[in-house]
């Protein structure tokens, strides 16, 4: 293999013509989330000679928070990027991980965050050696390819939708700014007072929308958005990105229809899984990822990696979520 070189760009007309298959780490993505407010993309490409052999699309976001610091950064990566086929893809991705670590560390980001790789050990040694630890995670998808996923229900979970049905509850596939507005309200409700996760401006979805990236379920309750989710397509797969139910409701009944709509409408349209992109903590009791099994996915182990700028918070950290 040839000397690797690596580039990082920031402005959507300096990007260069890519062969782009993975949403995440797509061209396309770059420049909405460039024109998104609170938000700036980094797409780090790797050059072997002239050749594009690999890119990955990090995206930092700017945050707020109740204590010190107040406002940071956040830089978030989904997957490890996307490569040429018979390159040496862990060795290309340390060096693009290498420049990555030094740009954001420059920029004064306050902490990275890889989750959705391709395989648990992926990466391992390089995450290591430049300073991330890795956290248990779970992960839930559902095949739809072999099976119907009518087949797959657990019994209680046939019985929860079948309530919901009867409750007066419906989904439909959203098509008006006025159903993404009422569930973006729904949804900053929901997840506002948790500290890890983050919800981008609505203009981001609004253009992923027209746009036709992704797709709003609208959960309608006595005439009213009463919840929803957000599944993105990419790869001949569906990943359910967010997913929220208003308060003093039946959010069992509502989240039920609403996730079972979204799981039959990728089946109907060729999907090969659905994949829950944030089930949580592997705890042994967790009622969402107790809930999301009843759709009859499979759960799998997998890490996450966070790298801290502050070293000793870093070295806290790892201590804290050491193996």
């Amino acid at each position: 293999m040839n000397e690797i070189r690596i580039v990082i760009i920031s402005k959507g007309d300096e990007l260069p013509e890519m062969l782009c298959c993975d949403f995440f780490h797509s061209d396309a993505l770059f420049r909405i989330i460039e024109n998104t407010p609170g938000q700036k993309p980094y797409m780090v490409i790797a050059y072997e000679g002239d050749d594009i052999v690999a890119h990955m699309l990090v995206m930092l976001r700017r945050r707020g928070a109740l204590i010190p610091p107040y406002l940071f950064t956040q830089a978030r990566v989904y997957g490890e990027g996307e490569y040429a086929q018979d390159c040496d893809k862990e060795e290309i991705f340390g060096q693009m991980l290498k420049h990555v670590v030094r740009k954001l560390r420059r920029d004064l980001c306050m902490y990275i965050e890889f989750s959705d790789l391709s395989s648990k050990m992926f990466g391992y040694g390089k995450f290591r050696s430049h300073g991330f630890f890795p956290v248990h995670w779970m992960e839930i998808h559902n095949s739809l390819h072999s099976m119907s996923p009518t087949k797959r229900l657990t019994p209680r979970m046939s019985r929860l939708i079948a309530n919901a049905e009867k409750s007066g509850f419906t989904t439909v596939v959203a098509k008006t700014d006025e159903e993404l507005y009422a569930f973006f309200k729904i949804l900053r409700g929901r997840i506002s007072l948790k500290v890890r996760r983050f919800i981008p401006d609505c203009r981001l979805f609004a253009e992923l929308l027209r746009r036709g990236s992704c797709r709003l379920y609208a959960t309608y309750y006595k005439g009213e958005v009463a919840g929803g989710c957000i599944c993105v397509y990419s790869r001949d797969n569906c990943y359910l990105w967010y997913l929220a139910t208003r308060r003093k409701l039946y959010k069992k009944r509502a989240n039920s229809i609403t996730v079972w709509t979204a799981i039959k409408q990728a089946y109907d349209e060729g999907s090969w899984h659905i994949y829950f992109m944030d089930v949580g903590l592997p705890f042994k009791k967790n009622k969402f990822r107790d809930f999301i099994l009843g759709f009859g996915g499979k759960p799998v182990g997998t890490y996450r990696w966070f790298r801290c700028t502050f070293k000793w918070i870093n070295n806290l950290l790892s201590w804290i979520y050491r193996e």
